[in-house]
């Protein structure tokens, strides 16, 4: 049923359609890209995931039904979100086994105190209707009290360690598998690497597309031993289309027989990254499950065309959670 998904009818799906001329090739003379990647741990990580951020009430359910059936087996999803139970639904409901699913959640700002920790990962488990996640992510490097309305906890935010402890014991309790971290960049990594850890972060999620491609994270990482997920891998809401639109995009979708979608997230899988599209769109979640190898040419001239402009970040709370700093402060 979902190979049955053309390439033509696919660019329709997104709204627009590309006149493409001159020799085009055959998504099946394409290489495949890898479908995993080995953290620490020796546990394999799937490339491509659903991301469930920003999917609402009554959709999520149906996209990661949808997702599983189009071989999807990576759900990112988070406390915060709002919509764990939906997922641990449509889990249940799946015939998909438990042991061949890969979920990740994410610890929320206001409980990073040690205490706090163990009882807010119970219910990520109770809703998603499991007794482990393969991977747990501190979601900000930014602690709150956990009463009140943002009420920054400065000596959780500045020292890390004790909530990066308790994970590590869970992770010996069997509840988490592997641990991370979210939007930190490489200060903050290293004033949590600088303590004696028991287990080094596995990834890494940060905020990664074409218009904020973070170049010196990606290359710091790699040759730190870090993987990245890419979150908005297609921009945030407002810049898919311009994403899409990207004259080199275009060009290297015609002529490989791609997506444009599919171009954006396979150059981010061959950069080295996971990757989180996010859809409750069915035909654009199987269309976003379709990686392929890019001629080094075509991925060299992405890459140029991604590092050439000013870099775009659009994800930031300093403001909103009224931050005396900017998260992202000495990057």
């Amino acid at each position: 049923m979902y190979a049955a998904f053309s390439a033509a009818r696919l660019a329709r799906s997104r709204g627009f359609w590309t006149t493409c001329y001159g020799p085009q090739r055959n998504q099946s003379t394409l290489a495949r890209l890898p479908s995993h990647y080995t953290l620490p741990s020796g546990d394999k990580i799937p490339s491509v995931a659903l991301g469930v951020w920003q999917a609402g009430k009554g959709e999520v359910g149906s996209a990661v039904k949808t997702a599983l059936e189009a071989g999807y087996r990576h759900i990112d999803g988070a406390w915060i979100y709002r919509n764990e139970a939906e997922v641990g639904q449509a889990l249940k409901e799946s015939t998909v086994p438990r042991k061949d699913l890969w979920l990740t959640s994410k610890l929320w700002n206001n409980y990073h105190a040690p205490e706090d920790i163990e009882p807010i990962l119970d219910q990520s488990l109770s809703m998603l209707g499991t007794d482990y996640l393969d991977l747990y992510l501190i979601h900000w490097p930014i602690a709150f009290k956990k009463e009140g309305n943002n009420i920054l906890d400065k000596d959780l935010t500045a020292d890390p360690y004790p909530t990066w402890k308790k994970l590590e014991e869970l992770v010996d309790k069997g509840k988490i598998r592997n641990i991370g971290i979210s939007n930190f960049n490489v200060r903050r990594i290293q004033n949590l690497t600088a303590n004696p850890l028991k287990y080094q972060p596995a990834v890494n999620q940060v905020e990664l597309n074409f218009w904020n491609p973070q170049p010196e994270l990606l290359k710091w990482s790699k040759e730190n031993g870090l993987l990245l997920e890419a979150y908005s891998p297609l921009g945030s809401n407002k810049q898919v289309g311009e994403t899409l639109s990207v004259p080199e995009v275009k060009d290297v979708a015609c002529k490989l027989g791609l997506t444009p979608a599919q171009v954006i997230i396979s150059w981010h899988v061959q950069r080295g990254t996971i990757v989180l599209p996010k859809s409750v769109t069915p035909s654009r979640i199987v269309e976003n499950y379709d990686v392929f190898e890019i001629p080094k040419e075509d991925f060299e001239k992405l890459e140029a065309a991604a590092t050439s402009h000013k870099p775009q970040r659009v994800v930031n709370p300093s403001a909103g959670w009224k931050l005396p700093f900017d998260v992202f402060d000495g990057e």
